[in-house]
């Protein structure tokens, strides 16, 4: 049996680990920091159960609960938080959580907890293993073949008219990311959005087909449409992905040997069809990071970690960023110290050190350059012409 901890905590996770090995060493501990490691290993172990933190950078412990729902309807999931709150529990539970912990995890509790799941998953194994692998094998391969067929590649001597048998007519809805890099946790987030809302407006399934893009086949219930069900969708990826993104469709498709061409129009589409870009959430998603910046700016204030403050794709952050404040992100940053260091150096009573410390510097040297970068003169000379400047009180 494989066990999953996901939590950003090191300490946290080895803590479990140690103590679930300890207990258990005949199951599989595997561990995440983030959410985007625990997508990685759920595609690439069968994972039986996940312990996961709530609040992580990036993505909620129980945003990542509602995204794998349909497609690891199975597996166990137990909250870990340091938060007490019963909101959060209430809708751990709503979500199908076997359990909500709280930090610090009595060995106890957790070990009691985990014979209690492993005894569950055992009797549900007896009954559906074997159907379960037919169809989990049965959708792999019909998937495989479709993402072939339609890339235009070979499919050898393989009829793909079987595997459309349910799909007489059907609508194709291709999802493009824009990333420099391989997204794993985008990528399952819009297969498993994607793949929920098919089975909600019909039947159907999603394929991976590179690295930056998704396509869904879809059958639409008589009382359902595609414009709902792109609404929907449109909607979803707006709150959850971090990076933009386009969505394209076809019309209704009757015909399964038009599929190859009418992807490869929807790829030729995309180099002009303008990307999602969170018009409606990018005002509001920079005032948070520069209440943040404001509040935290004598710390560690990388861009990194303020783009995961507002759940957004460090590139596109920055991007956005300074589309909206004029102002790249370190140079707003070091131009926010500086102006705090030109208020405190205004005090006789503090060292340069005190000053450079206390906006975020513990290099003084590294500090002093800056100001006199951006001022023209040292923090010592800036503190000795407001001094002479001060007017003397008659004696």
């Amino acid at each position: 049996m494989n066990i999953l901890v996901v939590d950003d905590e090191k300490v946290i996770r080895e803590g479990i680990k140690r103590t679930l090995i300890n207990r258990f060493p005949q199951y599989n501990v595997l561990l995440a920091a983030s959410p985007e490691e625990a997508v990685i290993q759920l595609r690439k172990d069968r994972v039986d159960i996940v312990l996961t933190d709530i609040l992580m950078p990036g993505m909620s412990g129980l945003e990542m609960m509602n995204l794998t729902a349909a497609s690891y309807p199975d597996m166990k999931w137990v909250v870990i938080s340091a938060h007490s709150e019963f909101s959060y529990a209430q809708e751990a539970v709503r979500l199908g959580a076997k359990d909500y912990l709280l930090k610090p995890i009595g060995k106890d509790v957790l070990v009691e907890m985990i014979e209690k799941l492993a005894a569950e998953i055992g009797k549900e194994r007896e009954l559906t293993e074997e159907a379960e692998l037919l169809r989990v094998n049965r959708k792999y391969l019909r998937e495989a073949v479709f993402q072939r067929w339609a890339s235009g590649l070979d499919i050898g001597r393989i009829d793909v008219k079987p595997f459309m048998d349910s799909h007489p007519q059907f609508h194709l809805i291709m999802v493009k990311m824009e990333s420099e890099k391989v997204v794993h946790l985008e990528h399952f987030i819009i297969e498993n959005v994607l793949g929920e809302l098919i089975g909600k407006h019909g039947s159907g399934f999603v394929t991976i087909q590179d690295s930056k893009s998704l396509l869904g086949l879809i059958t639409l219930n008589a009382h359902s449409s595609l414009s709902a069900l792109l609404d929907e969708l449109r909607t979803h990826l707006i709150k959850y992905l971090r990076i933009p993104f386009q969505i394209m469709h076809s019309e209704l498709i009757q015909d399964i040997n038009a599929v190859p061409a009418e992807v490869q129009r929807m790829r030729q589409a995309s180099s002009t069809q303008v990307y999602e870009h969170y018009a409606s959430g990018g005002d509001q998603a920079v005032e948070v990071a520069l209440q943040y910046i404001r509040t935290h700016y004598h710390a560690d204030l990388s861009l990194e970690k303020v783009a995961a403050i507002v759940y957004l794709n460090p590139v596109y952050f920055s991007q956005l960023f300074k589309q909206k404040t004029g102002s790249g992100f370190k140079e707003y940053v070091i131009g926010l110290r500086m102006e705090q260091a030109k208020k405190l150096l205004m005090n006789p009573k503090l060292k340069l050190a005190d000053v450079a410390e206390r906006i975020g510097y513990q290099d003084i040297r590294h500090f002093s350059q800056l100001f006199r970068k951006k001022y023209g003169e040292t923090p010592s000379e800036f503190r000795q012409k407001e001094e002479h400047s001060v007017p003397q009180e008659p004696v």
